[in-house]
């Protein structure tokens, strides 16, 4: 009861009546003109080098650059609390558990730095997105004491986590008006003092799709900011959001690769996807993440011999603006400590040329934006062999994975493959008709290019 009564009391505030705030908040944000074809890459500051700097990440863009890496997803870089820090006090603790909501971490560098650095981006092709935290903040962030009537208490008025578990955050209350717009003001302020691009929404799901409509509504009032929600609802998508995480697909490409489910059903879950989520959404398709590499092992744990097969289809799905985690161009094989330094080993980057391969063809070709069609293709062998066309202005993009532990031998009757496509990973160009017999490893990968 006491969330209705807030939130009527937040809608009357309103500039206006609730109708006319409904009105405003309801037209229709195209996305970013820079995002349908893009990608991103997740910045894991703390882990990027020993110092773990803005500094000393300023030293890897060019070669982030040459990969063909777009946008730039920084995990939080504001102070972290320090009461109730997991583990041990000493220790660096949550980027998650947010201590100031306008300052940077001293562990990062200074606020200059952090202008400096996307400055820098700016200018070298970059767009440049930072994780936001509004579903908790530490239980020393000044809110606490000044603004009580921000956070969620339960019957003895005691501030609460929002989970058992995460005992170094307490949750935020989003029937107070007031906490909308301080939250509010607070996105604005990074967007009007460094220029971001936008925001990566932590916990997405657990915040008020209603706060999310009049947040993003007011955001993009100053810049057509770049959203990305940590949630798989659709409804975000008509809140404001631009792109949403896809966990229900990546579960069964775990499973598929250790036999716990077969192609079908995976297809089967790509096609609820497909038709659940608004046509001109963005999904992020992954293999990996933070929280995936620390808590759930890494993607040589998760899909062993197939990791570069679940890359190619990451990359190369429909409405995918796909992610790449730090340190994935290095193989990394360790999974990364959470609250703890734990530096990324950084060896020749023997994955790089494999990700530049697949970014830069995203790039120059359109049969590859989030809103080419898709259509797959029917094969001899539809148990084991995952084939599917995208196709955009007369350009097109035929992909051809083996999802299974066998080679496979394969002919593939259907007509749009005809022609001289490039082959991606091979050499030169493939004259290709129902008569070509694709041969492919176990969980191997074939992609061409029209």
């Amino acid at each position: 009861m006491k969330m209705n009564i807030g939130l009527l009391v937040c809608m009357l505030l309103c500039c206006g009546s609730m109708k006319s705030f409904c009105q405003k908040t309801n037209q229709h944000f195209t996305h970013p003109a820079w995002s349908e074809q893009s990608n991103i890459y997740e910045v894991n500051l703390r882990q990027y080098s020993e110092a773990g700097s803005f500094k000393e990440f300023e030293k890897h863009m060019p070669r982030l650059r040459k990969m063909g890496v777009e946008i730039l997803w920084f995990m939080p870089i504001t102070p972290i609390g320090i009461e109730g820090r997991k583990m041990t006090s000493s220790d660096l603790g949550s980027y998650y558990a947010v201590r100031n909501y306008k300052a940077v971490s001293q562990e990062f560098g200074t606020m200059a730095e952090w202008i400096a650095l996307v400055k820098h981006a700016h200018k070298m092709g970059f767009k440049v997105i930072t994780d936001w935290v509004p579903n908790h903040s530490s239980p020393d962030n000044p809110w606490i004491t000044n603004h009580p009537n921000f956070y969620m208490k339960d019957n003895n008025g005691t501030i609460i986590p929002p989970n058992p578990d995460w005992t170094d955050t307490r949750k935020l209350d989003y029937s107070s008006p007031e906490l909308r717009d301080s939250m509010i003001d607070a996105m604005k302020f990074w967007i009007k003092t460094s220029d971001i691009d936008g925001f990566r929404c932590d916990v997405a799901t657990d915040v008020p799709a209603d706060f999310w409509k009049q947040c993003i509504f007011s955001l993009r009032k100053i810049k057509n900011v770049f959203m990305l929600a940590e949630s798989e609802k659709p409804e975000l998508h008509n809140a404001g959001f631009d792109e949403t995480y896809t966990w229900s697909v990546m579960g069964p490409m775990a499973d598929l690769y250790n036999g716990k489910r077969s192609l079908s059903y995976f297809d089967s879950v790509l096609q609820h996807n497909i038709s659940t989520f608004p046509k001109d959404a963005l999904r992020m398709y992954f293999t990996t993440n933070h929280d995936e590499n620390s808590w759930n092992g890494t993607e040589f744990e998760k899909y062993g011999n197939a990791y570069k097969t679940f890359a190619v289809f990451t990359q190369t799905m429909y409405q995918s603006v796909p992610l790449i985690y730090s340190g994935q161009e290095v193989k990394n094989s360790k999974r990364l400590k959470f609250f703890v330094k734990d530096p990324i080993e950084w060896g020749n980057y023997e994955m790089a040329p494999f990700y530049t391969t697949l970014l830069k063809l995203r790039r120059r070709n359109v049969a590859l934006a989030a809103d080419a069609s898709y259509k797959r293709i029917t094969t001899a062998n539809d148990l084991a062999i995952f084939a599917y066309m995208r196709e955009k202005a007369g350009h097109k993009v035929l992909v051809v994975l083996n999802l299974s532990n066998q080679p496979q031998q394969l002919t593939i009757k259907d007509k749009s493959i005809v022609g001289q496509p490039k082959d991606v990973f091979g050499s030169g160009m493939k004259k290709l008709n129902p008569q070509h017999v694709f041969s492919l490893e176990p969980w191997g990968y074939e992609v061409y290019e029209y």
